[in-house]
């Protein structure tokens, strides 16, 4: 059915205003004729029922319109369970029609949103990593804001955190832990438990905490994520011991083998007098006792890296001292651009990745100019980077390069850019690998630099 028209509505109801309203000049002539006093006296009566006639014509859409604004205030509040009737087909119902709607759909926007909201409550009180939301609360005085139960159960034996005073849990705190957040920033760090021996890493548990900072609500918040990493760890640990124990079996028993069936050799020639071979004989054995020794220093070297003796270093003869051990190009740094560095393991960091890159231009048919090295400033750091032509590295061993014991060479340990991200990493330096658009691999270093 069409909707009527809500002027055609206003109109029958304002009938009667508008009747009295033409008959008043009438009745106004007619009373005249009896006295002034008549005529006023008429004249509020008819005012007083125009308005009557008005006041009731209107009541049901000033009605609607309080009923609207009540709606419109429960559903600011989160309040959707109100309706508003019409009972007219006009442009009003068209209006109260679109209002419900409106209505619903906000209900179904708030119980999606209260649904998810109870999801990932759900979910952060029962990851099993520990979560503390800091805020201060206007009195310069930083406060807990949130916990999850990780947290109240690792820093406050279950029991509720939020609104206490973070100095006073600090307080509460092993020292690792006060020590690790005061610090700043992310870390990794143990704590051992107050009844361990001296010595005894069983009894130790290892945390990393990550910090971040935001604003919310115009407030400045700081997320502290605290997990416990000792059986990930432990667990990483066996796997790598594995993993070191298949390479040195392999590298052992890759040489011990020819120097044992070598050896044999060598005897029965001596048992039958025949000499003339025993030099070649001697010659292999020798080679692979050497290659086994290097072996050997290798991971010595590697496990016991000593802390950086810092000196400071000018870039341009330090350079220039590389290039009399190994070719490469370079464009020349500024004469005073110099850092405070370990001379003798950055050399063997920058010597092991031009060498894996004059590999990698051999494999790929690259002139031996092709590897180039540059050195340029930025705020704060200085950037080492070392270029070649090869073929670069696919995803996986892009992600696994750096790992120590992680080789794609026939007879590689695995060991020398673990070895170069250790010397780096010493330095407070951070290297990383990317492939090149043109072609070729780029091993970026960065350094602190003032």
């Amino acid at each position: 059915m069409k909707p009527r028209s809500f002027t055609l509505s206003l109109f029958l109801r304002l009938l009667p205003v508008l009747a009295l309203a033409a008959a008043l000049p009438w009745m106004l002539a007619y009373w005249m004729d009896h006295g002034w006093l008549v005529v006023v006296t008429s004249a509020v009566i008819l005012l007083a029922l125009m308005w009557y006639a008005l006041h009731r014509a209107t009541s049901p859409i000033r009605s609607l319109l309080r009923a609207l604004s009540g709606t419109t205030s429960s559903y600011r509040d989160g309040e959707y369970n109100f309706g508003v009737h019409w009972r007219s087909n006009d442009e009003f119902a068209q209006l109260v029609k679109a209002h419900a709607e409106l209505g619903e759909v906000l209900r179904e926007q708030r119980q999606s949103l209260v649904q998810r909201e109870l999801l990932l409550d759900t979910m952060v009180q029962n990851t099993p990593v520990a979560m503390l939301l800091l805020t201060d609360g206007g009195d310069g005085i930083q406060r807990v804001a949130f916990s999850n139960i990780a947290a109240r159960k690792l820093l406050h034996g279950g029991w509720k955190l939020e609104g206490k005073r973070v100095q006073e849990l600090l307080d509460t705190m092993p020292i690792e832990l006060r020590n690790a957040i005061a610090r700043g920033g992310d870390s990794l760090f143990a704590v051992r438990e107050p009844d361990a021996l001296e010595g005894d890493e069983d009894d130790e548990q290892i945390y990393h905490l990550s910090r971040r900072n935001f604003h919310l609500n115009g407030r400045p918040h700081e997320l502290l994520l605290l997990r416990l990493l000792t059986a990930e760890l432990r667990r990483q640990e066996v796997q790598t011991w594995k993993k070191v124990i298949r390479v040195i079996s392999h590298e052992l028993n890759n040489s011990l083998a020819p120097i044992a069936s070598l050896a044999h050799s060598g005897a029965e020639l001596v048992r039958r007098n025949r000499f003339d071979r025993l030099e070649d004989i001697f010659a292999t054995v020798e080679e692979r006792a050497r290659h086994l020794e290097g072996f050997i220093r290798g991971y010595a070297r590697f496990a016991k890296l000593p802390q950086p003796q810092l000196q400071t270093v000018v870039w341009r003869n330090f350079l220039h001292g590389l290039q009399q051990q190994i070719p490469f190009r370079m464009e020349q740094p500024p004469e005073d651009l110099s850092s405070r560095i370990d001379q003798a393991q950055f050399s063997q960091a920058l010597l092991n990745l031009l060498k894996n890159a004059h590999e990698a231009g051999d494999d790929s048919g690259a002139p031996d100019d092709a590897v180039e090295l540059r050195v340029s400033r930025l705020p704060h750091w200085l950037r080492i980077e070392v270029l070649d032509r090869g073929s670069g590295m696919n995803e996986a061993v892009l992600q696994n390069a750096l790992m120590p014991f992680y080789s794609t060479k026939r007879n590689g340990t695995g060991l020398g850019l673990a070895l170069t991200r250790e010397i780096i990493e010493a330095h407070g330096g951070r290297i990383s690998l990317q492939n090149r658009n043109e072609g070729g691999l780029c091993v970026a270093i960065l350094l602190p630099h003032d």
